[in-house]
């Protein structure tokens, strides 16, 4: 009988951090594409613009279910299920012989999403110490910044040999090492000692006893998550209407997500140090004021510093959400808790671009910006004033304990 080890960082690298680097880069070579596969196959502008909205549809809806599978059948295993899906879902989008069947294999792929992303949060906020958590957290959330960083240009390179469909077959491979990885490696956090179930609450009973989790940091992460996805709308839409060109606004972005990446491991160790708050609320307050100066840009070097200020604040709160759901999550019914705090953060991430939709159909682009910091504004005072600070002590993981794994 094996005893699992002692978790550091370092054990990490090949059961999560590889796979996970593997799994960004193929979400980024596909993520781009999305729109024009559909286009491709006859959508309007408009079916095409909702095909990447299902996505994250699919992704929103199958939190709350992928929970419920990652207690019954632990967090390793269903990565690889949620691997499956992916791969499954690829092979449909490649296939559709049509926008309806291609919006359904997205519709799936949102759903294998679900599952890998949830499984391997869960997994993470099990065997990390509290002491280690941020950090582990923030380096997972850098890590697959790196992967969607890249992505794009491995899908390009695909993309020139093979069409579209290049891009779909570089995360069909990528997935597919991804699995190989997960069945191959040990799991260093695994005991062969018999692992005592517990029955996970329902659902609703989990929302009623932590309410007061998710109508505080729960509000906060949401509002993060409008803000992280309202830039992607925003930073392009303003930088039109300045008369930019593409390749500008591109490389606007490329200096944002460069300020991005080089935060991740700072921001844990603050995290870590000092507390959730402080990495929680200059986050928000940074990137919220990056919204406030968007109207205030003319060219390209303005815009490009508002876009550094985005990217500094998004930074500082690399793997801040997924740190408070480990967090506050019970030991019992983790990944259940977990499930609920995801559907809370994505319901940001559909709610950010309609946000800024209606804001500016009503007022414009310049008043839908402010509107977003200003939310951005609001959740940061909602984690300063109201989300209690988590403790070292609250539902501690006891080192060595049974882990589930296939």
């Amino acid at each position: 009988m094996s005893d699992p080890e002692e978790p550091t960082l370092g054990s990490l690298v090949l059961t999560v951090y590889l796979p996970t680097l593997l799994f960004g880069m193929g979400q980024g070579a596909v993520v781009p594409v999305i729109a024009l596969s559909a286009t491709d196959l006859g959508a309007s502008a408009a079916i095409a613009g909702a095909a990447v909205a299902v996505r994250g549809l699919g992704t929103m809806l199958f939190d709350i279910p992928a929970g419920a599978i990652i207690e019954r059948l632990g967090e390793r295993r269903a990565m690889g299920i949620g691997t499956l899906v992916l791969i499954v879902a690829l092979l449909g989008c490649l296939a559709s012989p049509n926008v309806w069947m291609f919006l359904a294999s997205i519709f799936l792929l949102g759903c294998g999403w679900a599952m890998w992303l949830l499984a391997r949060l869960t997994y993470v906020s099990e065997v990390m110490p509290f002491h280690l958590r941020g950090r582990a957290l923030s380096t997972l959330g850098g890590v697959n910044r790196i992967g969607n960083f890249l992505g794009p240009f491995i899908g390009a390179a695909a993309i020139v040999w093979l069409g579209l469909a290049g891009a779909y077959w570089v995360h069909i491979v990528l997935a597919s090492a991804g699995l190989v990885v997960l069945v191959a490696v040990r799991d260093p956090h695994r005991s062969d000692a018999p692992r005592i179930d517990h029955a996970p609450p329902p659902v609703g009973r989990i929302i009623r006893e932590h309410r007061r989790v998710f109508l505080t940091a729960g509000v906060g992460a949401t509002a993060l998550s409008v803000l992280r996805v309202s830039r992607h709308a925003i930073i392009p839409l303003w930088g039109a209407h300045i008369g930019l060109e593409p390749a500008a606004i591109s490389l606007v972005f490329g200096i944002s997500s460069a300020m991005d990446m080089t935060l991740f491991y700072p921001a844990g160790m603050v995290s870590d140090r000092w507390g959730r708050k402080v990495v929680a609320v200059p986050c928000l307050t940074v990137l919220a004021t990056g919204f406030l100066l968007v109207p205030l840009t003319s060219g390209f070097w303005s815009l490009a510093a508002v876009g550094l200020v985005m990217g500094l604040g998004n930074g500082m709160g690399s793997g801040i959400v997924m740190t408070l759901g480990a967090d506050f999550s019970p030991a019992v019914g983790r990944a259940s808790f977990l499930g609920v705090w995801r559907l809370v953060s994505d319901a940001g991430q559909a709610g950010g671009p309609l946000i800024a939709a209606g804001v500016t159909a009503l007022a414009g682009l310049g008043p839908a910006s402010l509107a977003v910091g200003a939310i951005g504004l609001a959740g940061a005072a909602m984690f300063q004033f109201a989300m209690p600070e988590p403790s070292r002590w609250q539902d501690e993981p006891t080192s060595g304990s049974p882990r589930s794994g296939p």
